[in-house]
């Protein structure tokens, strides 16, 4: 099966910020790519990516970048495919500066922000996306959610139990 989601990272030192959002995307059998790619270092390569990603049969695509945060932005620039960034904390800032230059994209250029270093959102965004289309998928989200509340539900339990 092709690949649906595009995940993206500006350094190979993001991985580990980014590998929830791919978990995430595999809990729910969703198939994804993954490379590294960099606004500024590799510009023509990020414009080609994002310019080929919907006939290549990609339908989302996630960015992760810090510091400047240029990454999700630049790609958004290429493609009208839904462009999910994800901040890193990757500067003396804490990922603030990442946050702000994500989601402050001017009008016309959207991209869907998740929260600093909240990769798993960003894999989750991308089901939900893609569920909008694929009835299997919303079950399988629909599922995940019912289990997170039966864990809160269980943690409650446990808290009642304890006080």
């Amino acid at each position: 099966m092709a690949p649906l989601v595009g995940i993206l990272m500006g350094s190979d030192s993001d991985v580990e910020v980014i590998r929830p959002a791919a978990q995430a995307l595999r809990e729910l059998g969703v198939e994804y790519e993954a490379t590294v790619l960099s606004a500024h270092r590799t510009p023509d390569q990020a414009a080609d990516y994002a310019r080929s990603a919907a006939e290549r049969g990609l339908r989302v695509i996630i960015a992760g970048a810090g510091a400047a945060a240029h990454l999700p932005g630049v790609l958004a620039a290429y493609t009208t495919l839904p462009v999910i960034g994800v901040p890193i904390d990757s500067s003396p800032l804490k990922g603030v500066d990442s946050l702000y230059a994500i989601v402050q994209m001017p009008p016309g250029i959207p991209v869907a922000t998740v929260g600093i270093n909240a990769a798993r959102n960003a894999g989750l965004l991308a089901a939900e996306i893609l569920a909008l289309a694929d009835a299997d998928l919303a079950r399988r989200l629909l599922a995940l959610r019912q289990s997170m509340a039966q864990k809160v539900q269980e943690a409650a339990a446990k808290v009642a139990e304890a006080l």
